[in-house]
């Protein structure tokens, strides 16, 4: 489910045919949406964005898209405001091995078609997460969202699970945490299966 932060205090999003400017964070409100569309053409650079220990962002997250505001009529609460944010983006991050645990590196590109909701609009009804096999809504608090927010689930839905720097990865030996694509071991040559012992122990008995 993605969460979406209030911003207390926020700089508002580029209005379609303005100049280029440098912007921190980039809330798209409500407010601006009654007005007109808001287009944005935004680069983040590696860190600005959290996306968590597991990622690590390597290059520019660039995105492009817009922002739109839709309003729909929903039962007796009267006019709902939903934002419509349609864009794409592009970056490159580095994930650790599944295996061996060495970076490897992925490039990201996605595109993206998301809807908004008030939260709280869906009240008694099980809220519908953002999703590859569902429904593409999320919800937002306060005043609007921000585009951080999310650039940063996109991301982490275009991130891979697991990842392996290469097929034939050996990957670390269980019990010394050695790298088997660089040096090898004798652990498991050393490991006895405890059943096999038994046998062992009653055929050294057996034998004396």
């Amino acid at each position: 489910m993605l969460k979406l932060r209030p911003a207390k205090t926020c700089l508002e999003a580029r209005i379609l045919g303005k100049p280029s400017r440098v912007v921190s964070t980039m809330f798209i409100s409500v407010q601006s949406l009654q007005q007109q569309k808001i287009g944005f053409a935004e680069e983040f650079r590696p860190g600005a964005i959290d996306l968590g220990a597991e990622i690590r962002q390597q290059t520019a997250l660039k995105s492009s898209g817009r922002a739109e505001l839709i309003e729909e009529h929903h039962g007796r609460k009267g006019i709902i405001q939903d934002i419509r944010v349609v864009g794409d983006f592009s970056t490159e991050v580095e994930v650790s091995c599944a295996r061996c645990l060495d970076p490897v590196r992925r490039d990201l590109d996605r595109t993206f078609d998301l809807l908004y909701r008030p939260r709280g609009t869906d009240a008694g009804v099980k809220e519908i997460a953002i999703g590859e096999a569902e429904t593409d809504i999320g919800y937002y608090e306060g005043e609007g969202l921000l585009l951080e927010d999310v650039l940063r689930e996109q991301v982490l839905l275009a991130a891979p699970m697991k990842a392996v720097c290469r097929e034939e990865c050996k990957g670390l030996c269980p019990h010394c945490g050695r790298n088997l694509n660089l040096e090898s071991c004798v652990c498991l040559e050393s490991v006895v299966d405890p059943r096999w012992a038994a046998l062992k122990e009653i055929k050294e008995k057996l034998e004396s």
